[in-house]
């Protein structure tokens, strides 16, 4: 479990060592870490089921201190996973549910190439129905593994009567977060609007990546991915058609990703996403792309209900995923039947508050009409302001796997009674504490070198 944290905290070494104690159920549950962390794992048999109310039992109690190790009444590493890809949502539903969603989903995208948005936007907000009363995910922003993972550190410095540790803070310079902004290009008429996006996105100086679909939606030239290179920007690949089959069976996704592979080679790109973000991200080895951006946070307002319940980047094998952790445009718009800001800030004012990752999904093709612009370009002048007053980090998403793959491979060492960073790309990296207070766990950059308490 240690392992856990060094690799998302990139800590030095923890005294107590977690484990899992050995009699855990066969089946997982839900069930929760105080009032706010809800999980889902096996529990160690000793833990009772849900009191009448309904209520999710409380683990925290279970926490034992044996020796130099803590025993926890479920595997820390497991939960984690099972939230990050997304093994909770075969809980959701019954089979029937299922069935009836996948079969409404192909009669959708059948019909779809002949319906207006207008029309479309009537039968998504139909096949949402009920996404407020979803209570997992939490809804607008799940943070559900960063807090799990800070409350185990948490635990670990108190039981090892300990005031800090010292750890590579999560993004270059000492940045309180990373905002990335991707477009994905769905249609001719979005193609024909990018040029005037791009002229958008350099007024304010902001980086973008525009997701390019392969075959049948509009013709890819290789004059229009210039385009796109010479103003600054980065191109990758989005699924192969835009059909929403991608991940319909394992025969059928093994074929087209032989393909989705080598339009990523002749187009010269590391990323990937899916179309309308369906993913099984088990298959995801046959993709051979350094990072993928198909993941939500929180998937109420997607047709693949679920989401990673994190706002950091995280390995899925090879992969890097870059979640995306802001309600998409087209959503705001069409579904929400909302043009403001307010949406936006609160998500983004939540992620803050975890140094987390702000990932926007928004498309040119949406964002043609006077008023979707201007809620477009008011978001980009506040995160202008969160650039220059916030010292938000604005990158590509090439950038970001680059700084991310490269944290993944430093380590803290200490030299002449200081701390200090070491590894390729640490010359950027910043020193970090991490401290509980009144029992919870508070994390800041301190700079490039950090004197020892020893």
């Amino acid at each position: 479990m240690n392992k856990v944290l060094a690799e998302y905290f990139r800590c030095s070494e923890l005294q107590h060592e977690f484990s899992p104690l050995p009699d855990l159920s066969e089946k997982p549950r839900y069930f929760s870490l105080g009032s706010k962390i809800t999980c889902y794992g096996r529990t160690s048999k000793d833990v009772g089921p849900e009191n009448c109310e309904g209520h999710l039992p409380d683990l925290l109690p279970y926490f034992r201190l044996n020796g130099s190790g803590i025993q926890l009444p479920f595997d820390p590493a497991e939960v984690i996973d099972n939230l990050r890809y997304e093994r909770y949502v075969a809980s959701i539903g019954s089979g029937f549910t299922r069935w009836t969603e996948k079969t409404m989903r192909d009669a959708y995208y059948f019909a779809r190439p002949l319906l207006p948005v207008g029309i479309r936007k009537y039968l998504q907000r139909f096949g949402l129905w009920g996404w407020q009363r979803i209570s997992f995910p939490g809804w607008p922003v799940d943070t559900t593994v960063d807090s799990l993972l800070k409350k185990l550190l948490a635990v670990s410095l108190r039981s090892a009567q300990k005031k800090s540790v010292p750890f590579i803070w999560f993004w270059p310079q000492g940045a309180t977060a990373c905002t990335i902004m991707t477009h994905d290009v769905e249609t001719k008429g979005g193609v024909t609007h990018c040029s005037q996006l791009m002229d958008i996105d350099q007024e304010f100086a902001i980086p973008a990546s525009f997701q390019i679909v392969p075959e049948k939606r509009y013709h890819v030239s290789q004059e229009y991915l210039e385009s796109i290179r010479q103003r600054d920007f980065e191109v990758n690949v989005q699924d192969l058609n835009h059909d929403g089959k991608l991940f319909r069976d394992r025969k059928t996704f093994e074929k087209r990703a032989a393909r989705i592979n080598a339009y990523g080679i002749q187009y010269n790109t590391r990323g990937f996403r899916s179309a309308v973000l369906y993913r099984n991200q088990a298959w995801y080895e046959s993709l051979k792309f350094e990072y993928d951006m198909s993941v939500p946070n929180v998937a109420h307002l997607d047709p693949q209900r679920g989401g990673c319940c994190t706002v950091m980047p995280y390995f899925v094998g090879k992969i890097l995923e870059l979640p995306v952790t802001m309600t998409q445009d087209y959503s705001l718009f069409y579904i929400l039947d909302d043009y403001s800001l307010t949406l936006w800030r609160q998500q983004i004012d939540t992620i803050l508050k975890h140094n987390g990752l702000i990932s926007f999904i928004t498309h040119p093709d949406y964002l043609m009409n006077q008023r979707a612009e201007h809620t477009y370009r008011e978001l980009l002048a506040l995160l202008t302001d969160l650039r220059r007053n916030k010292n938000v980090w604005i990158a590509f998403p090439r950038e970001v796997n680059q700084w991310w793959r490269e944290r993944s491979q430093m380590h803290i060492v200490k030299r002449c009674g200081y701390w200090q960073v070491e590894g390729p790309g640490s010359e950027r990296a910043h020193l970090a504490i991490a401290s509980c207070e009144d029992g919870q766990l508070v994390c800041g950059p301190c700079g490039k070198q950090l004197i020892s308490e020893d």
